[in-house]
């Protein structure tokens, strides 16, 4: 889900990792969401008031009874505005509050208005031994049995003390996957997904691959917006070089870089799920023997010949053991003859819906963050997606697919 539109209310505690807040409303701002702010006194001893009302283009609440206010209660009417809050970072302090429904400043009068009404997400970030605190712990799990919230896992990593240990707050990108995981309905709650991404690597030699220019951005874009629907997601990789948001862990991730360890990777996994979407750019050959040793130019020596072999078919495979209740899409990457060459992969492979995109539209292909593709489906159905990000184009896959 785009959080394009969006109403987003950020709420700060008076954590260290406060001073990163500024980053996330400037990246909310980025992609189109309109962010408001609401702190404790404590937040505004780490990030100033004015640096917040910068960023987001809007007054800070702070302060239960400021003359200032827009209103005599923010903490009724910010809840009215927006679609979702995030509390980043949630303190022991405010945890503890939070669990408690103490409600005595203008953060948490602010929770209390909204807990019951809109998606929340909360990031926890203190000192490792506060985490560990038992209270800490029975808090987090009260507020986790909450409708309306979600729990972000804190971090493992240095923390402000000098010691390193469980308690950081995420990085700014995983909290904005996690607010727009809170966003998405959860239409595929239940279903079990295995997705390829990424490019094969078959190896020559220790030195040297074949391989392609498959970065996994778009395997990750649609695992991840799976995952925001409740999916339970196994994503099989090759060599990849874009980025996985999981805060959730709803993603189990096995690393496969060669064509032979995906294809067992999918074969094993494939007879406990629901859905399988193929990806991955896989390697059709793959030399018929690695040298052992790397393979050195010889003098005068002009040319080499490289024997190669055919790789197993995963897409084939998986179709042929494909049970009735399974569904299996695929994607085709075409230079010519694309309809027609999509549309007979996706017949002699038992797919139900093939993916197509062609390196002849700028924007698409390897290693863009941008695609543009057409979703052709074994009843004759044809959709074509224009040119947008590979994340909206993820949702839009999912949409037409499994809506």
């Amino acid at each position: 889900m785009s959080l394009a539109g969006k109403h987003i209310l950020v709420g700060i505690s008076g954590g260290i990792a406060a001073y990163k807040i500024p980053e996330l409303i400037r990246s909310l701002t980025k992609v189109g969401a309109e962010v408001r702010v609401t702190t404790t006194q404590n937040a505004l001893q780490f990030v100033t008031e004015l640096t917040l009302q910068t960023v987001s283009g809007s007054r800070v609440y702070s302060d239960v009874f400021a003359a200032i206010n827009e209103h005599s209660t923010e903490h009724i009417s910010l809840p009215d505005w927006c679609d979702a809050m995030i509390v980043a970072p949630a303190t022991a302090n405010v945890v503890a509050k939070m669990a408690a429904g103490i409600a005595d400043d203008a953060l948490t009068t602010t929770i209390a208005s909204c807990v019951a009404r809109k998606p929340m997400v909360i990031s926890p970030a203190m000192n490792d031994k506060m985490w560990e605190s038992p209270a800490t712990q029975q808090a987090i799990k009260t507020i986790r049995s909450w409708e309306n919230v979600t729990v972000i896992e804190p971090a493992e990593g240095q923390l402000a003390c000098g010691t390193s240990g469980k308690g950081r707050m995420p990085e700014i990108d995983e909290l904005q996957e996690a607010l727009e995981y809170a966003l998405t309905p959860k239409t595929m709650l239940g279903k079990r997904v295995l997705i390829t991404a990424g490019g094969t690597q078959e190896k020559i030699d220790p030195v040297r691959f074949i391989s392609n220019y498959s970065t996994g951005k778009m395997g990750f874009a649609l695992a991840q917006a799976c995952a925001r629907r409740g999916a339970e997601v196994t994503l099989v990789c090759g060599a990849v070089s874009a980025p996985l948001l999981n805060p959730f862990g709803s993603i189990r991730r096995i690393d496969a870089l060669s064509a032979q360890v995906m294809y067992e990777a999918c074969t094993a996994a494939w007879p406990q799920q629901d859905i399988a979407i193929l990806c991955a750019a896989v390697a059709d050959f793959a030399p018929s023997e690695t040298a052992p040793e790397k393979i050195k130019k010889q003098a005068g020596q002009t040319d080499m010949l490289l024997q190669l072999r055919t790789t197993p078919d995963i897409a084939r495979a998986l179709g042929e053991s494909k049970r009735a209740d399974q569904q299996l899409i695929g994607f085709a990457l075409e230079t010519q003859n694309e309809k027609e060459n999509a549309l007979h992969k996706m017949e002699r492979k038992n797919m139900d819906a093939i993916v197509l995109n062609s390196l002849r539209d700028k924007g698409a292909g390897f290693g863009t963050d941008t695609n543009i593709v057409t979703i052709l489906q074994c009843d004759g159905t044809s959709t074509a997606l224009p040119l947008h990000s590979k994340s909206i184009i993820s949702e839009e896959i999912l949409r037409v697919l499994f809506s």
